[in-house]
């Protein structure tokens, strides 16, 4: 009976290792995402009177073909998020932008990044909303 408990270390650790090769998007890696919001406003004329990079929006993360967000961030002072402990794969980022012919006037811009290695630090294209005053 005492020789079969020795195999169970071995066995736990031979299924971790397989099933860490399968692991797709998400967090538990060492890699993380960066980047900011850049929001671009207009008047009711549809002249741009002002832009700059915003705080307190909203950013949100799909891990991989997900078809909802997985993770969400609020931007901090200077426009920036940041999402940490991701591993290897394809992210989709996005944030709402108004839209004046959308239905419920917002829609989403999106962020396509991915992550190529371990611990890798990606710094992602400004997402670029527009918001009418």
């Amino acid at each position: 009976m005492r020789g079969r408990f020795l195999y169970l270390p071995a066995i736990i650790l031979a299924a971790c290792l397989l099933n860490s090769c399968a692991l797709g998007p998400g967090e538990g890696g060492k890699s993380t995402i960066t980047g900011k919001v850049f929001i671009q406003e207009y008047n009711s004329g549809g002249i741009l009177v002002n832009e700059y990079y915003v705080a307190d929006e909203r950013v949100y993360l799909i891990y991989g073909d997900d078809t909802t967000y997985d993770d969400e961030f609020r931007t901090s002072y200077d426009g920036s998020y940041t999402f940490p402990y991701l591993r290897k794969g394809s992210y989709r980022l996005f944030s709402y932008s108004e839209c004046l012919g959308c239905d419920g006037s917002n829609e989403p811009v999106f962020v396509d990044v991915t992550i190529n290695k371990n611990g890798e630090e990606i710094s992602a294209p400004d997402i670029v909303i527009i918001n009418y005053i």
